[in-house]
């Protein structure tokens, strides 16, 4: 077995533990985003659908993907073995936990659309769902030769396949299940149910950051040149620039630095650079960081004032940066990096490339929204209804989920406030 083998396995093998910690900073992100009657639940959720996806993704999705089929889906390696992939210069199992890991978050990020309101049995039938008829098909187009592959569509590690299929899964979700309790008036003007620990989703962001350096330099797949060093080098720039951007709109519009703005900044430069991080100069990087940055902040505003009830931002920072990254490497992508593709706009590349990226923002981010609508809805009539009833909600999924808190002490508080409360007629 030769030296590159294995250092490319040992390389990709690195870059599937960080993208797999990642799950840990949306466990904190999440948690921390939202109320804490509902800490545990959303950290058990979170641990138990990425274990289904884990199997979902063995026995159907890699081979959905990776399998030898036609242009819209693969047929083959289903309930995958771990044999060697010919052509591929790295052990085929260590490849198939690296996507298996990227399947996950992209399921973790559509789980932000149900925070503080879906039934546990939700979680657990959407995740078979998704892992099997949502992700796969798109990651096959774009990543498995599939038809937007044939055209050149250029998504380096997933601003497409990951994050704006998982932000789309999310949209329908929200709309499906409505806002939370409390969260908007009559007037239809929205209250700001903040979340219990901005250190949680501090510590998160850091997690996050950390981990999308096996996120995008790991899909290198190759220590070959150590490329992967440029790929991270333009992965921090971009987080680095979203994270100032954010601060000095919020700063200009608010007239305060607002810490969640501040911390979705530097996630949306990441979701942005996630697509062009191989694709674009360093100085591509900061400015799509940056704009991403100033997008997710009027995104969020946008989608509150429409009545969407997004509790951790997944449309803006997955779904707005998401977009925004992948047409970015249709303006920027240069002739000497865009191995696959086209060079963008501003590189004589003309309108072609931009034409491929934003066919397929269109025609992914409709499959995902439309099928994940329909599944939804489908599963609302069949399961009795998605969402928990009303004093369920109000007491919080951890109790009524689960009948324990994440935060024990908090349960002689709230059987007081609830004893002293009328009760709720439905």
């Amino acid at each position: 077995m030769d030296t590159i083998f294995l250092m490319n396995s040992l390389w990709v093998m690195v870059g599937a533990v960080l993208v797999i910690l990642m799950i840990g900073g949306f466990i904190l992100l999440e948690t921390g985003s939202t109320r804490m009657k509902n800490a545990g639940h959303i950290a058990g959720k979170t641990i138990l659908t990425f274990g289904i996806s884990s199997i979902i993704f063995w026995a159907a999705g890699y081979g959905l993907i990776f399998g030898e089929g036609n242009p819209l889906i693969g047929l083959s390696d289903f309930f995958y073995s771990g044999y060697d992939v010919e052509g591929l210069a790295l052990s085929g199992s260590v490849f198939f936990l690296f996507q298996l890991a990227f399947a996950g978050i992209s399921l973790t990020i559509a789980f932000g659309g149900f925070a503080e309101r879906a039934k546990l049995g939700a979680y657990l039938v959407f995740a078979v769902l998704f892992s099997v008829i949502v992700y796969p098909p798109i990651a096959h187009w774009i990543w498995g030769g599939g038809w937007l592959a044939e055209h050149g569509k250029q998504d380096f590690a997933g601003s497409t396949v990951v994050h704006l299929t998982g932000a789309m899964a999310a949209f329908a979700a929200t709309l499906i299940l409505k806002p939370r309790i409390g969260k908007y008036n009559k007037d239809g003007s929205a209250n700001n149910l903040a979340g219990h620990n901005q250190v949680f989703t501090a510590l998160s962001v850091l997690i996050l950051w950390v981990g999308w350096f096996g996120f995008n330099a790991g899909s290198t797949v190759s220590v070959d040149g150590a490329f992967f060093g440029f790929v991270a080098m333009n992965t921090n720039l971009a987080a680095g620039a979203g994270v100032i951007a954010a601060m000095i709109i919020s700063w200009i519009v608010m007239g305060k630095a607002d810490v969640p703005m501040m911390l979705n900044g530097a996630l949306a430069g990441l979701v942005a650079i996630t697509a062009s991080c191989a694709f674009v100069d360093t100085w591509a990087a900061v400015l799509i960081g940056f704009i991403s940055g100033i997008l997710v902040f009027y995104s969020i505003r946008f989608f509150e004032k429409k009545g969407i009830d997004d509790p951790i931002a997944a449309l803006s920072v997955h779904g707005t940066a998401g977009i925004w990254g992948t047409l970015s490497t249709g303006l920027f992508a240069t002739p000497e990096l865009a191995t696959v593709g086209e060079p963008g706009l501003f590189y004589g590349g003309g309108l072609h490339q931009l034409g491929v990226q934003a066919l397929g923002v269109v025609s992914s981010g409709a499959f995902a929204f439309i099928v994940s609508f329909i599944l939804l809805t489908i599963m609302k009539a069949v399961m009795n209804g998605l969402r928990v009833t009303e004093e369920e909600e109000i007491i919080g999924l951890d109790m009524s989920e689960h009948g324990s808190y994440g935060y024990p002490e908090m349960v002689k508080t709230e059987k007081t406030a609830i004893s002293s409360e009328p009760k709720l007629k439905f």
